[in-house]
């Protein structure tokens, strides 16, 4: 009998141990995992020591981040015998990878890179902040991504929404282990950044919005960008700018209308001047002061739906004496043309080439440029691109548009056939669903990115109510492992993630009976 209870009572030990485990309260879900002994008190006592000169920032940002998050006053020390937080560089681990032991003693983080010490300083940072001032749990963590770009693109051309929002995004992408930042900056309803040698861009292109053509102008200057971008290099976030050309440049052509290439009836003046060697020289140098904001070196030049707009090239006079000059036989190819001379002005500036997955047409160089895969409904472009060798980011409208509506009662947003981005899609977004043909696992795929446009999303709180919880399920599909996955476990988790987010003063869509759905 007393056998049989030790017997009980041991499996149930074991399924406690289990259910643990099974809830490592982090998101992303890290690679390996276990609870273990002990607890850790945080306060205003807890130095964090710094083993190498060289993670003096990391613990900078670290003792920022738990000043705000949790309160705690911690100091930075070279050695302290006291309970300590240790950052430690560890040779040997992948470029992201990081481990993090606890007990009651310590909380040793270790990494090779900047990057690694920084995503195990976050994952510590998750368990204080739940922890709510109480004792921290102690785990013992070995990790490392799936995917290299983790990405989210905001688009500002339609609505902007300001330098602080764009800060709080960062924010939490940051504290999801999320890495790329694809800003979309200019579009056909406004252009959203300055450029001193073209002052009207901003000045007359900044005017409007999508739903208000007469709005003040709203853009970025110079020193704000530079203000977001360090503020997103200390999270370990590159922000990757967007300038569309040669088509969606409506807001371009309303501030320098001489570089216009016309566009159709319901698409007016909404591609640059292909014909016209200015156009050449005027978009080389805004790509010039582009680069020189942005350290990426990386620029997306969009390439899109130039087809909506290069109704007025059939008669240009210019476009004309361009096709018959460089032997171009359809209006299609002076497009590729056109996308192929600005990728050369980029490659100059030791740029990668960024673009939407039509530029695959256009005989880039494979190995300087990154493919957007979005039309989900075009397998073959994908397939196309990764057989000419190109790197591929998927962010296929079905799941990661963040502009379509999230739920069966949502009134404002997009469908495809009827069909949504809800949070389990998102999360469950796995490429091992793909055709052999495309091979989910070809390593040109360099990640998945979410895309927010914002043609339906005029205020801060439905661009927050259409981004989270999604945001989450997201970043869990970039970093943690498909066999990791589950989705049932992801929503016990993020049930504890919620009031963070409240506390951060984000309106997210929980529950459509409860979350009232913001129209605009």
């Amino acid at each position: 009998m007393i056998r049989s209870f030790s017997l009980l009572l041991g499996c149930l030990l074991f399924a406690r141990i289990t259910s643990a485990q099974q809830q490592c309260p982090i998101i992303p879900l890290p690679e390996q995992y276990e609870q273990v002994n002990g607890q850790f008190l945080l306060n205003d006592n807890t130095p964090i020591v710094v083993t190498d000169m060289g993670l003096e920032a990391a613990a900078y940002t670290l003792q920022k981040q738990l000043l705000k998050y949790t309160g705690a006053r911690v100091s930075i020390q070279t050695r302290a015998a006291r309970p300590s937080i240790i950052l430690r560089r560890q040779k040997g681990l992948a470029n992201e990878a990081y481990t993090l032991s606890m007990s009651g003693k310590s909380v040793e983080i270790s990494a090779t890179s900047d990057e690694g010490i920084f995503y195990g300083t976050i994952s510590f940072l998750q368990l204080a902040r739940k922890a709510k001032g109480q004792p921290i749990a102690c785990w013992n963590i070995k990790d490392a991504p799936l995917y290299r770009w983790r990405g989210f693109m905001l688009d500002e051309s339609r609505h902007f929404f300001g330098k602080e929002e764009v800060k709080k995004l960062l924010d939490e992408m940051a504290f999801y282990k999320l890495n790329r930042f694809h800003w979309h900056l200019t579009d056909e309803p406004g252009w959203r950044i300055e450029i001193k040698q073209y002052p009207r861009l901003a000045l007359v292109g900044g005017i409007g919005s999508y739903t208000d053509s007469t709005a003040p102008a709203k853009y970025y200057t110079q020193q704000d960008v530079e203000e977001i971008v360090a503020y997103a290099r200390e999270r370990q976030i590159t922000v990757i700018p967007e300038i569309d050309m040669p088509g969606h440049a409506t807001a371009a052509n309303k501030a320098y209308p001489e570089f216009s290439g016309g566009g159709s009836a319901r698409y007016p003046e909404f591609t640059f001047n292909p014909g016209r060697e200015g156009t050449y020289q005027y978009l080389s140098n805004v790509l010039k002061e582009v680069d020189a904001l942005f350290p990426s070196q990386m620029i997306h030049i969009g390439g899109d739906e130039v087809s909506f707009g290069t109704e007025k090239w059939k008669t240009d006079p210019d476009v004309q004496a361009l096709m018959k000059k460089e032997n171009l036989p359809t209006l299609e190819a002076v497009e590729h043309y056109f996308v192929k001379r600005m990728a050369d002005t980029l490659l100059r500036l030791n740029n990668l080439v960024l673009g939407w997955d039509e530029v695959t047409a256009s005989a880039l160089p494979a190995k300087q440029t990154i493919v957007f895969w979005w039309r989900q409904e075009k397998p073959e472009q994908l397939k196309n691109a990764l057989d000419k060798g190109y790197k591929v980011v998927l962010c296929p409208r079905l799941p990661f548009y963040y502009d379509f509506v999230q739920d069966s009662s949502n009134l404002v947003g997009r469908r495809w056939s009827g069909s949504f981005n809800p949070l389990r899609s998102i999360y469950e977004f796995s490429t091992a669903k793909f055709p052999a043909a495309v091979n989910g696992n070809n390593p040109l795929i360099e990640g998945i990115q979410a895309n927010l446009w914002t043609e339906t999303i005029a205020s801060v709180q439905r661009m927050h109510y259409m981004t989270f919880p999604r945001l989450l399920a997201l970043a869990e599909a970039a970093w943690t492992s498909p066999d990791k996955k589950d989705f049932v476990q992801f929503e016990k988790r993020l049930k504890g993630f919620l009031p963070l987010l409240k506390q951060q003063g984000i309106y997210y869509f929980d529950n459509p009976k409860q979350t009232p759905e913001p129209i605009r």
